[in-house]
């Protein structure tokens, strides 16, 4: 059979397996209740027997409200002591048997975390993404870019072996797991995706993409950006003009809209865009519906879900609720426990629900990254829309941002500083600082309160210098890969490290 005949027989069986996919997402979507309540039981049973669950009494386990009150809510650092069991080759601790992988990711306060995969959990990392571009293709019908090339952005698949298990980053776990019907279709090559230096990286899949037929591109926006930019530097051309057939984006961990229009210009045009939220800990949601705001949340894959309300978070004993106690439009911690042995456990991740029938959530921040200094507590969500609102309709298009108190100015009151690496830079900051600030205030009544009362005053725009934030990341070793910058932060960490490096102009 010839190539050509393969890729036709692709497409030709795409739609009728796409339709058959949907259903069967629908069969649980429709069903959310009973599903989580089956996955709740199943949990509970396989792991009465490990040694979290016998320190936990889970054999007395028969309802969600038993649960809570033999199972408190831990942080990684709190869970650490039976990780380390793990890690060090122990059984039966967390979940039953040993994982099959660790994901590793870095820690704050413990260095290396070691997020475990069991054989159970390890489906949930790959099917979910399989399932967004299938119930994409039954709801579009477009089928043809299956028979172009398609990249995903991720981190060396070169994997360590300890105590039997290996490990390594999720994304680079999950390439070992590309179907093989689609082997023939991926890029990059397995030598370049093992090229640990991102840029050098970046460098080779630009080499190897450049005259390829290029029709889905996936990964962290702020990195296929990276790509996007050395592409159009190499060959003078728009993305879109430069892979004609390139209709799909697909993306995760960070909210796209901040990119969206700096994309649009790198493409030239508009591509359609599938975004998913995978995690080490789990693949907990993907975008189901070309244009319904939020992702449908994975009810049926080994995750049961508990959320709490984010301002209530470190009250002593916050109300812990599940799935069908949530309400539109509230921000919440969202707590899991899973078939990879976490349990009642904070990934930190904040998340808002768009829709409960069926369950659909948007991440609105991380539960660290805020700013309180003086009791506002702005999250992620509300300074990504403020930006958005504020440079909607202009030209100015920004590269990347991060926002950080300043408690103690050289004259004046405290304010909230902006340090904004612009690829089309305002005429006037003063007056994009004095626009961000007033729709910061119409989202969040406490700032806008501080400001009214003359506790802070407005915001101030810092201007990064071009690839600033690309040298801030690989000066902290996180240029690339699965790693993000924090789009705001309660202290000035990162800030003075922007002023010693001279960063800013």
């Amino acid at each position: 059979m010839k190539i050509s005949e393969i890729t036709s027989l692709k497409a030709l069986l795409a739609k009728p397996f796409a339709k058959k996919t949907r259903k069967k997402v629908n069969k649980w979507a429709n069903n959310p209740i009973e599903t989580q309540d089956k996955v709740f039981k199943n949990l509970i049973a396989n792991a009465a027997g490990t040694a979290f669950g016998l320190d936990h009494d889970f054999i007395s386990i028969n309802t969600y409200k038993d649960f809570i009150k033999r199972v408190p809510i831990r942080d990684y650092e709190a869970l650490k002591p039976y990780v380390d069991r793990v890690v060090a080759g122990e059984e039966n601790v967390l979940w039953k048997g040993k994982p099959i992988y660790f994901a590793k990711t870095s820690g704050t306060t413990s260095g290396a975390k070691y997020i475990p995969i069991t054989k159970e959990s390890m489906p949930s990392h790959t099917e979910a993404a399989r399932n967004a571009i299938l119930l994409y293709v039954a709801e579009t019908g477009k089928v043809n870019f299956v028979n172009g090339k398609m990249i995903f952005l991720q981190g060396s698949p070169v994997l360590e072996t300890q105590n039997g298990i290996q490990l390594g980053r999720l994304s680079g776990i999950v390439a070992h797991y590309i179907p093989k019907y689609l082997q023939k279709n991926r890029m990059p090559s397995w030598e370049t995706n093992c090229i640990e230096d991102w840029e050098t990286k970046v460098n080779a899949i630009v080499e190897e993409t450049l005259n390829e037929n290029m029709t889905i591109i996936s990964g962290i926006p702020s990195w296929v950006q990276m790509y996007f930019e050395v592409l159009q530097k190499k060959s003078g051309k728009k993305v879109g003009d430069l892979f004609k057939n390139f209709d799909l984006f697909i993306f995760g961990g960070v909210n796209y809209e901040p990119y969206r229009a700096k994309f649009e210009n790198l493409i030239g045009r508009k591509v359609d865009s599938i975004e998913l939220y995978p995690a080490s800990e789990g693949f907990f949601a993907f975008q189901d519906k070309q244009k319904e705001k939020g992702m449908l949340l994975q009810l049926n894959s080994g995750i049961f879900y508990e959320f709490i309300t984010a301002d209530t978070f470190f009250d002593k004993n916050p109300k812990r609720i599940s799935l069908i106690d949530v309400e539109i439009g509230i921000n919440y911690v969202m707590i899991i426990s899973t078939n990879a042995g976490l349990w009642a456990y904070n990934i930190g991740d904040t998340v808002e629900f768009t829709s409960t029938n069926p369950y659909r959530v948007i991440v609105s921040g991380r539960i660290k990254h805020f700013i309180s200094a003086f009791g506002e507590h702005v999250i992620g969500k509300e300074v990504e829309q403020a930006l958005q609102d504020a440079t909607m309709g202009t030209e100015v298009r920004v590269s990347e941002f991060t926002v950080a108190p300043q408690l103690n100015p050289g004259e004046g009151l405290p304010y909230h500083e902006w340090f904004i690496e612009f690829e089309n830079a305002p005429e006037n900051l003063s007056e994009l600082s004095e626009k961000v600030d007033q729709y910061l205030q119409q989202q969040n009544s406490y700032y806008y309160d501080l400001i009214k009362g003359k506790v802070l005053q407005p915001s101030k725009i810092t201007v990064v210098k071009k690839e600033g934030f690309n040298d801030y990341m690989k000066s902290v070793g996180k240029l690339g890969g699965q790693n993000k910058v924090p789009r705001l932060s309660n202290d000035r960490t990162i800030a003075d490290k922007f002023y010693k490096s001279k960063l800013v102009n």
